[in-house]
C-alpha cells in the first residue's frame, strides 16, 4: 500500500477519483509530458492511465505511486519502481509549471529517494532524464546523483543516473 509523505511543502498520498481531472491536466500540459515516458499523449490515454492507478497498481500493490500536493492542492505526480531499463528501482517525478522554480523539484525528488532507502531498504536509486532535459539534470546531480550511462533510441539520448546512501542518509535512516 502506497504510504504517505510528508515535506516541508509538500504531501505526497494516494490518488482518489476525484484527481483525475488535476491528473489529466498535468500530464496533458506539453511543458510536462514532453519529458515524462514517450511524451505527450491523447487526452484517453492518460485518462485510462489514471484507471490503471487504481485498476492494476494500487489493486495489486505493484509500487508506489503518488499526488503530490501543496496547499490541498494537485501539484505533481511522483512514483518508485522496479524497472528492467535501469536493473533496479527508479524514480519518476512531475510538477505542473506553476510549481517550477521554488526548489518543490528537489524537496519531492529527495522524499522518493528517501522512501527508497528507508522503508523500501534500496541501496541505488535509478532515474532516467532525457539527455535535454537540463533541469531534472541539474537538480538530480545537485542530489547526489551520478551519471551511469546513455540510452540511445529513436534519434534520442537517454541518461541513466544512480544515487546510492550518503553518510547523512544512513545517519538519517538510524533516527
Amino acid at each position: 500500500m502506497t504510504p504517505t509523505l510528508r515535506t516541508d511543502r509538500l504531501l505526497l498520498e494516494p490518488y482518489v477519483p476525484g484527481d483525475e481531472e488535476g491528473f489529466v491536466a498535468l500530464f496533458q500540459d506539453t511543458r510536462v509530458s514532453w519529458w515524462m515516458g514517450d511524451g505527450p499523449a491523447p487526452e484517453a490515454a492518460d485518462r485510462a492511465l489514471f484507471g490503471r492507478i487504481f485498476t492494476k497498481v494500487y489493486a495489486q500493490d505493484l509500487f508506489d505511486v503518488w499526488a503530490v500536493r501543496r496547499d490541498g492542492l494537485l501539484v505533481g505526480h511522483a512514483e518508485i519502481k522496479r524497472t528492467d531499463v535501469v536493473g533496479g528501482h527508479e524514480i519518476i517525478y512531475a510538477l505542473a509549471p506553476a510549481a517550477w522554480g521554488c526548489g518543490l523539484g528537489t524537496e519531492l525528488a529527495e522524499a522518493i529517494v528517501a522512501h527508497g532507502f528507508g522503508p523500501l531498504g534500496l541501496t541505488e536509486v535509478y532515474a532516467t532524464v532525457a539527455a535535454p532535459n537540463e533541469a531534472s539534470l541539474t537538480l538530480l546531480d545537485r542530489i547526489g546523483f551520478e551519471h551511469v550511462r546513455d540510452i540511445e533510441d529513436d534519434g534520442g539520448s537517454t541518461r541513466v543516473l544512480v544515487r546510492r546512501p550518503t553518510a547523512s542518509d544512513k545517519s538519517s535512516l538510524a533516527r
